[in-house]
């Protein structure tokens, strides 16, 4: 994709974002599962088409994953990733500060923590993941305390930012990387980068490991580059096909072991296999994969009529698990549940993802892709998006990482602000 390209994504964006009211016909009762990027941008749609919304979000503070690893690389506060549901409930949006524990998709009706219930005409479900923590010997929840994950944002990311700042000047950091499919496939790699980065800035004779379940991964040129260019005494990575993929670990010894050697790690990064959360199971929209197959015009559970699911949970095809994803599918599966409230059928929509990465302060690089409903899935637009160019000068990288804050800033202005 070109600057242009990138830029007009941007614009795009803002554009969508702060468009008027949508024209609606029948108002219908709604409920959204979920306040992350998906969760609270269906329902600032859906309001101010002139549903009666319920947002079900137990949580005060919503952790913003995207920078998050600037965090754990010293470069950022944690304030900067906390937004509140102030400004969504001044706007008129229900807010249940409860979780979602039972869903009846034949009587339409979410159980709630407390016992209380509410029924619904469409139901949206943006509920994020789970970590599998049966999927890998020897990590569970105790585990991660040892060898945090980072990878829902909030306390994790501030332990693993602790256990960096505290470690031996010459020490190693393991990190593993899981196998497809999981939120951010580029997130992995961008932490690589900045793990890196603290540790040639600040303990330069440390060494990071990082260990892969997979040969390639998104934007792998671009972060290879990097890494020569960058980080080549620092960062060693190790591919599946080299004995990258992980098979257990021991978070009292602080090993980390593949089929062909055992790591010591002074810090470990065990980011494990993903699925739905939880309530999604418990309303039956997740298949055997654990995650959620939707139809890519409405974004409706194809298991459960009247259940929409939209962001990390849902099988989207080419579409990644992303927060620039899940923002543009709330707001087409929001528009949709208009139209179906009113009798109307959903047009098939065109959606765009743009995910930045950062591998160096003022040095960023980009991937974006156009996608649209083909034989029964989301599927890349042929010609569309594409990635920063492999051999762009330092320019072109430090204004990508503009462009990365710029859209940062946009989205959660628009979404909490």
């Amino acid at each position: 994709m070109t600057e242009l390209g990138r830029r007009a994504v941007l614009a795009g964006l803002a554009a969508a974002l702060s468009r008027p009211a949508l024209a609606q016909n029948a108002r219908g009762r709604v409920v959204v599962v979920g306040g992350g990027f998906g969760g609270a941008t269906a329902a600032r749609v859906l309001h101010r088409a002139g549903h009666a919304v319920t947002l079900v979000e137990p949580a005060e503070t919503y952790w913003a994953c995207p920078f998050s690893n600037e965090v754990i690389a010293g470069l950022r506060p944690m304030s900067a990733q906390a937004f509140g549901y102030d400004a969504l409930r001044a706007s008129g949006v229900t807010l249940a500060r409860t979780s979602a524990e039972a869903i009846d998709g034949a009587a339409r009706r979410v159980r709630l923590a407390g016992g209380a219930s509410l029924d619904y005409d469409r139901l949206i479900l943006s509920p994020g993941i789970a970590l599998r923590f049966d999927a890998l010997p020897g990590y569970d929840a105790a585990a991660a305390e040892a060898m945090p994950h980072a990878w829902k944002a909030g306390a994790q990311t501030e332990l693993l930012a602790r256990k960096l700042a505290a470690m031996p000047e010459t020490g190693t950091v393991v990190l593993s990387v899981p196998g497809n499919p999981y939120r951010c496939p580029p997130g992995p790699y961008e932490r690589a980068s900045l793990i890196a980065h603290y540790l040639k800035t600040r303990k330069p004779r440390a060494k990071l490991i990082v260990l892969d379940a997979k040969d390639t991964f998104s934007k792998q040129k671009l972060f290879e580059q990097a890494w020569k260019a960058l980080y080549p005494d620092t960062l060693e990575y190790v591919p599946l096909a080299s004995g990258g993929q992980v098979t257990a670990v021991d978070a009292n010894a602080m090993t980390v072991a593949t089929d062909f050697e055992t790591y010591k790690a002074d810090v470990a990064c065990i980011i494990p296999p993903q699925r739905a959360a939880p309530i999604a199971s418990a309303a039956g929209v997740a298949d055997r994969s654990g995650w959620c197959p939707i139809d890519p015009v409405t974004f409706e559970s194809r298991l459960v009529p009247g259940i929409h699911v939209v962001g990390d949970a849902a099988i989207a095809g080419a579409m990644p698990k992303s927060a620039f994803a899940a923002n543009a599918q709330a707001k087409v599966c929001a528009e949709a549940v208009v139209a179906l409230l009113a009798g109307r059928t959903p047009e098939p929509p065109k959606l765009i993802n743009t995910c930045y990465s950062l591998v160096a302060p003022g040095y960023g690089i980009s991937v974006a892709g156009v996608y649209h409903p083909a034989n029964g899935v989301l599927a890349d637009v042929e010609g569309a998006g594409g990635t920063s160019p492999v051999d762009a000068p330092d320019a072109v990288r430090e204004k990508e990482a503009v462009y990365a804050e710029e859209w940062y800033r946009t989205i959660t202005a628009a979404v909490f602000g």
